[in-house]
């Protein structure tokens, strides 16, 4: 069941990094989602809730394209 919803990134300028890290729950509804998002702490909140290490992670970056509407496709003309 999801706990928290996902946010999708939303980078206004640069480059932002991302990780998504995957702890195995000692049972179900365990744990709970943190009431604020800005400035979490992974290795606080796998202490909280007694999760150890993480058995999995991806790691990547994502970058807002120039303009104000992103990547536009050229379409094709008669």
């Amino acid at each position: 069941s999801e706990v928290v919803c996902y946010e999708q990134p939303r980078p206004s300028i640069g480059i932002h990094r991302l990780i998504f890290v995957l702890f195995q729950q000692l049972g179900r509804e365990t744990v709970y989602a943190p009431n604020w998002r800005q400035n979490f702490n992974t290795r606080v909140f796998a202490a909280q809730y007694n999760l150890g290490l993480p058995v999995a992670a991806v790691y990547f970056n994502c970058q807002r394209e120039s303009g104000s509407g992103g990547r536009r496709v050229p379409q094709p003309t008669d």
